[in-house]
């Protein structure tokens, strides 16, 4: 049996521009009293060819975490675009929030989202031709 149980995880600010913080009010109920905290982790998929482009955007421990329900807000800061290859900056990609206990992770919630322009785009971009202060991106859970 579970001692921590994710009741719900929702995204806020959704959808919401490219370099906006990501923020997850997530609810869990503990069912028994808990020696050490819990390490609450969100990364952010840069590339399914490569797992070296995954960032990790924040780890928190959470704790003492009290018996009966419990509700907080995880805010992380936007991905960084400069170790994201060009070729994955549009389209579908991955956020994990995960919790791990004593270095076990029990819970993994995955997002995929997806990083599209808010508006038709004309003219030049960044180097690679990306004009990131006009995407937006959409998580929806899976």
């Amino acid at each position: 049996m579970a001692l921590v149980n994710v009741a719900n995880m929702v995204v806020l600010d959704n959808p919401a521009p490219f370099g906006n913080p990501l923020q997850f009010e997530i609810t869990f109920e503990c069912l028994q009293s808990l020696q050490d905290d819990l390490e609450w982790k969100v990364v952010y998929v840069g590339s399914a060819e490569n797992s070296t482009h995954d960032q990790t955007l924040d780890e928190i421990l959470v704790g003492p975490v009290p018996v009966g329900v419990n509700k907080f807000i995880l805010q992380a800061d936007a991905p960084d675009p400069s170790t994201i290859p060009s070729t994955d900056i549009l389209g579908v990609t991955v956020i994990l929030v995960t919790c791990s206990y004593r270095e076990e992770e029990f819970v993994r919630v995955g997002y995929y989202v997806n990083n599209e322009y808010m508006e038709e785009v004309v003219g030049e971009g960044e180097e690679d031709g990306t004009l990131f202060w006009k995407l937006v991106g959409s998580p929806l859970s899976f």
